[in-house]
């Protein structure tokens, strides 16, 4: 897969929160390493998706949408966010036709910053008329003139080959850095938990998924292909949350569970035992201690 003219380098995917990063990412690995969900600022960690082609390895950095850092966990995000700018080969921002005027200048102001490569990706196509999406290019010309700009749609994988050909010809000469067959660097027991907390986000509503963090306590792959047994704790900042959380009888947490279990299972390629435990801990996206031990802060 290697040779002297092998390209493997770092893309950034950056953008506004709710513009279709995590979706894109799952896309192009062509498994799901990303959560999603309607909701915005899904995303918490930067993770990496490893993607393959003969002559190239493309390491996708999933981001946190850069949002108004108004809480200590928000900071933070816009850091992870910032940081894997700064690390990346290569930008792809993200954007779509819904996007909003004052954040698009925000994030602008920040990549007029940044002196490696840059790729306007403009996302969601399919929800404009095909009139229109000349005039949304030339606005973001106007913008960034220098930036490349491929329209396209990650929900159906429309421009994606040609948003490929762009990149790849702006990595740098390197040998791969990961196998083959490995689609992120993230462990099985991240995605696990990320998992659950994506299940949390498509059952609550309102301040519940943002006061959600999950954490894996135990991940027993003993028995493994016969059995993984996980043990994991999602924890909320107030108790009428937890409330919310485990439901009328227990039924929501129950929904949660099942629907996570099942998804855990198919990427563990196994039988899994889900146990899930919901415990408060007051204001931990405030607490630097809480911050540390759910994997913020290093």
């Amino acid at each position: 897969m290697s040779g002297d003219n092998f390209k493997c380098g770092y893309v950034a995917l950056i953008g506004a929160p709710n513009v279709g990063k995590s979706t894109l990412l799952n896309r192009l690995v062509a498994e799901k390493v990303a959560i999603t969900s309607p909701k915005p600022q899904t995303t918490r960690h930067r993770l990496c998706g490893v993607v393959q082609r003969p002559e190239a390895q493309l390491l996708f950095l999933d981001t946190p949408g850069i949002i108004d850092p108004r809480r200590a966990l928000n900071e933070i995000l816009v850091r992870v966010a910032l940081g894997a700018w700064a690390e990346a080969d290569v930008a792809v921002w993200l954007v779509t036709p819904q996007d909003v005027a004052a954040e698009t200048q925000i994030i602008a102001s920040y990549l007029k910053r940044f002196s490696k490569p840059l790729i306007i990706a403009i996302n969601k196509i399919d929800t404009i008329a095909k009139p229109e999406i000349l005039p949304l290019i030339a606005s973001y010309h106007e913008i960034l003139p220098d930036a490349a700009i491929v329209p396209m749609s990650a929900l159906y994988g429309d421009g994606l080959p040609e948003l490929l050909e762009e990149i790849i010809p702006l990595l740098p000469v390197a040998p791969p850095l990961y196998p083959s067959e490995q689609l992120t660097d993230r462990s099985e027991r991240f995605l696990v938990a990320e998992l659950i907390r994506e299940r949390v986000f498509h059952h609550t509503a309102q301040e519940i998924p943002y006061a959600v963090a999950v954490q894996v306590d135990d991940f027993d792959e003993r028995q493994r292909p016969q059995l993984v047994r996980i043990r994991a704790i999602i924890y909320v900042e107030r108790a009428s949350q937890k409330g919310i959380i485990i439901g009328k009888k227990g039924r929501r947490l129950k929904t949660i569970g099942q629907e996570a279990r099942t998804a855990i299972e198919s990427l563990l390629l196994c039988p899994v035992y889900l146990e899930l435990w919901v415990k408060v801990w007051k204001n931990w996206r405030k607490d630097p201690r809480a911050l540390r031990q759910l994997g913020y802060l290093e």
